[in-house]
């Protein structure tokens, strides 16, 4: 359940994140708005998740996952360029939240 929690808490630091993306693009508070209810939701997510997965594993998996996923969404919805360089360290992020985890 608490790895559940952390997955759903990933997913709404990265509807804030994008939420805080909008509000910056269109200057509508609404989006700040949303920012905050989902950003609020994630962490209490993330809080919850700590009392049965070690911090360094679900810090590291929420902020590792919602990088990864944020950098998705900036190419797909905010037409941002993604290099090489920006797809090696994602990578190499990934692997050390893969890592993290095996090592638990």
């Amino acid at each position: 359940m608490h790895w559940l929690v952390l997955a759903i808490s990933i997913i709404f630091e990265v509807i804030a994140t994008s939420s805080m993306k909008y509000a910056s693009i269109s200057k509508n508070n609404l989006y700040l708005i949303i920012f905050a209810i989902f950003f609020s939701f994630s962490l209490a997510g993330l809080f919850y998740a700590l009392k049965k997965i070690d911090l360094s594993i679900a810090y590291a998996m929420w902020a590792g996952c919602g990088i990864t996923l944020i950098s998705i969404v900036g190419f797909l919805i905010f037409k941002e360029v993604i290099t090489i360089n920006k797809l090696i360290f994602i990578v190499l992020i990934v692997i050390g939240v893969v890592g993290l985890k095996l090592s638990a």
